[in-house]
């Protein structure tokens, strides 16, 4: 009873280290001084208000979201057949297509910048949203092929050879039985590449432009400059954001259902 007392109130201490920083920042951003206060000196959403009428930040915000968005579409539609290959056949540059697809996880993502930049400069495609993609795609890939792939196991490959014996075609067969079983690993796989994609700087700070942003290079370059409430306005929004996300996924299939694919 003592050691189940005490792994829980560790276990708590531990949740309280995570989240004090994310409640630092909520409280803020609601500062009524023009510097970063906290507790905050007084309550206000003003710092807010700055946020959503400068046009640069809200620019930034849909670029980022958007960019979050199609990279994560593109890196499942290329993830799943990869994965599909990978755990079906066995061919000669196996291991080297494998270690290709999986390369920009250990890569610096600066050097990846900074080598799309004189690859876009050559083609005409430099700092513009197509070359932030193409970067992004690529980054953003490995995430989702490392969670679809450890579902693609023998037993999966069984029921998928059972229903074609049964007269599915090789499509049905996909939408019916292959689908429903790496949906998990989807799931969790474009949930994480999202995630990355809206939080880097490395790759992004290379190919953007004044016109051109996402949130976290306009973070990044601002509090070179200037360091106010706005700024916590701002990841406020994100943490709230992220919430809402985590909070609709365990609605619409819920999290144990991610964290089981994750253990597969």
């Amino acid at each position: 009873m003592i050691a189940r007392l005490l792994i829980r109130l560790v276990a708590l201490l531990a949740l309280a280290y995570l989240v004090l920083p994310l409640v630092v920042i909520m409280g803020a951003s609601l500062t009524q001084t023009s510097y970063l206060a906290f507790p905050p000196e007084g309550l206000t959403l003003k710092w807010f208000g700055v946020l959503f009428d400068d046009p640069s930040y809200v620019s930034a915000f849909v670029t980022s979201t958007l960019l979050a968005l199609a990279s994560t579409a593109v890196a499942i539609l290329l993830a799943v057949p990869a994965s599909l290959a990978l755990a079906r056949y066995v061919f000669s540059g196996w291991a080297a297509v494998s270690a290709l697809l999986m390369s920009p996880l250990v890569l610096p993502y600066v050097v990846l910048g900074a080598a799309l930049l004189q690859f876009g400069s050559a083609i005409g495609l430099a700092r513009s949203f197509e070359a932030l993609l193409v970067g992004h795609v690529i980054i953003v890939t490995p995430f989702v092929l490392r969670s679809v792939l450890p579902l693609l196991t023998p037993e999966q490959r069984a029921l998928e050879e059972a229903s074609l014996d049964l007269g599915a075609t090789p499509l049905a067969t996909f939408f019916l039985v292959v689908l429903p079983q790496i949906r998990g690993g989807i799931v969790s796989g474009g949930l994480l590449a999202f995630i990355s994609s809206w939080i880097n700087v490395e790759l992004s700070i290379f190919n953007t432009s004044s016109a051109l942003n996402t949130i976290p290079v306009k973070m990044f370059n601002y509090v070179q400059y200037t360091i106010d409430p706005t700024i916590a306005a701002v990841s406020a929004i994100t943490i709230v954001a992220a919430a809402l996300v985590i909070i609709l996924l365990d609605l619409l299939i819920g999290l144990d259902m991610l964290s089981e694919s994750r253990r597969s």
